[in-house]
């Protein structure tokens, strides 16, 4: 009794700081209607958030565009201490900010905490970008001309978020736009908005100006969108999400040629050659395969590995999975929390499905557990055909399908068949291959021997169909900056 009482006082906690209204100017304020935020363990309502309209979305880029020319103009070293504020009350309500995403979004609360973190060097890392803003001084090849180059600060930004990251990917748009001197729209998912909701409070508390950060949650993502796309005072889009939600947008912004950053979908090959440490490579491909339940775009989606390890490492991998305990995030036992809705749940049941019929074998899970909520048991599989769509397929779940190949040219090619190109993975002992591999992938990211590459100091994003642009690292400022140049006689 005494445990339920307190789970039940730490979600009152977690409830407590995030208002439900749209978050413009500096204000808070309450819209005409309102929608569910859907807890994916229960299936069970725990907020009604204030549903933003066109009208909202439009409130919100004019307090954005108020503010960009003082906020352009505010000192970087200023800017930097607000970021670093900001970073100190996210680590101040670091628990009650991992409960609330483990209720809107399902994630095991240790892996909560470990995104608290994770979002929170954002902040820490582009507050120390801010005053590292470097332009340049020459001279032409003739002599003629003085050269001088000046970053500049795009603009007001529209950062659209998914529900798979609710804080990380938030500071990580945000983090490098304030610090560029950006005012910044942020649109979450209306799966998870509590999280974002509860990060606009944040930057309140800390100090950014009013206007420079503006929050609408919305259950109509492109009636709010569109207006903001089509307004010549909006100058950068930064999206996650969808492939081909991206590409929609892309259009759009094509209109007033607005600068854009898209992360969009992967489907990352996690390739094992036959002088791998087996152990490593297991123990790898279940982090990189499990965390965030698979939903995750950097997830390991497809294992090649080859043929003298196949069986062993699918085998292996079976029996890492076996063990693991499914159930709602908010119990210490929990090692996979459920799928985040029911749709996406029955989408992977009938991938796997149809990989058996197929002549795929199933060692372990294959099965959905019963509710309430969304779960599906992790489960690993073996394919005879690379092609079957539980390989090629973005699969944003507890589901692994080994595939063993026979040569470094045909992994090559079945990896780079792919018409996204975000991560992959190789385990080999061979420095040479693995350089070959990092210089052939066609992937945005490379992890060589490892399960876990995404830092906030490198830079991360994907080629082909997985996007443009790179977000964190150095790299991830320059995105919401503009390079000015300036010629004087000499």
């Amino acid at each position: 009794m005494e445990a339920v009482s307190a789970e039940n006082s730490l979600v009152a906690r977690a409830l407590a700081i995030a208002p439900t209204g749209v978050f413009v100017g500096g204000s808070w304020r309450e819209t005409q209607s309102d929608f569910e935020v859907l807890n994916p363990a229960t299936g069970q309502a725990i907020a009604q958030v204030s549903d933003a309209s066109a009208e909202d979305g439009m409130a919100a880029l004019d307090a954005a565009v108020s503010a960009q020319e003082s906020w352009a103009h505010t000192a970087p070293r200023e800017r930097a201490e607000l970021l670093r504020n900001l970073f100190e009350i996210v680590m101040e309500r670091a628990e009650e900010l991992a409960v609330l995403m483990t209720l809107e979004m399902g994630k095991p609360l240790v892996e909560a905490r470990g995104e608290v973190f994770y979002g929170a060097e954002f902040l820490r890392w582009f507050s120390e970008e801010a005053v590292r803003l470097n332009g340049r001084y020459s001279t032409t090849p003739e002599g003629t001309l003085r050269i001088i180059t000046m970053p500049r600060p795009v603009g007001p930004v529209l950062a659209v978020t998914p529900w798979n990251f609710p804080l990380a990917m938030a500071t990580r748009k945000l983090g490098p736009a304030l610090a560029a001197g950006c005012t910044g729209i942020l649109k979450p998912s209306k799966l998870t908005p509590l999280t974002a909701l509860a990060f606009a409070e944040a930057c309140r508390r800390a100090g950014i100006p009013d206007g420079v950060v503006n929050v609408v949650a919305t259950s109509s993502s492109a009636a709010l969108t569109g207006p903001l796309l089509h307004d010549p005072r909006l100058r950068k889009l930064s999206f996650t999400g969808s492939t081909a939600v991206g590409k929609a947008l892309l259009r759009e912004a094509a209109a007033n040629v607005l600068r854009v950053s898209m992360e969009l979908g992967g489907c990352a090959p996690f390739i094992v050659f036959d002088d791998a440490d087996l152990e490593r490579a297991v123990a790898a491909a279940k982090s990189a395969k499990l965390r965030n339940m698979g939903e995750a775009c950097n997830a390991a989606n497809r294992f090649y590995v080859a043929h003298e390890l196949a069986d062993e490492f699918a085998t292996r991998l079976a029996t890492e999975f076996r063990g693991l305990v499914v159930g709602d995030g908010l119990d210490p036992a929990t090692d996979i929390g459920p799928i985040i809705t029911s749709e996406q749940l029955h989408r992977l049941r009938g991938l796997v499905s149809s990989a058996q019929m197929h002549g795929s074998q199933v060692l372990v899970g294959g099965e959905e557990i019963a509710g309430p909520g969304y779960f599906y048991r992790p489960t690993v599989l073996t394919v005879p055909d690379p092609g079957e769509p539980v390989v090629c397929e973005e699969l944003f779940g507890p589901v692994a399908p080994v595939v063993p190949f026979d040569s470094e040219e045909q992994v090559l090619s079945w990896a780079n068949a792919s018409p996204v190109g975000l991560a992959a993975y190789v385990h080999t002992a061979n420095i040479d291959r693995a350089l070959r591999m990092s210089e052939r992938l066609e992937a945005g990211m490379v992890g060589i021997n490892s399960a876990a590459i995404s830092n906030p100091a490198a830079p991360f994003g994907g080629v082909k169909h997985s996007g443009l642009g790179r977000e964190g690292g150095s790299e991830g400022i320059a995105e919401y900056l503009e390079t000015i140049y300036v010629g004087i006689p000499i």
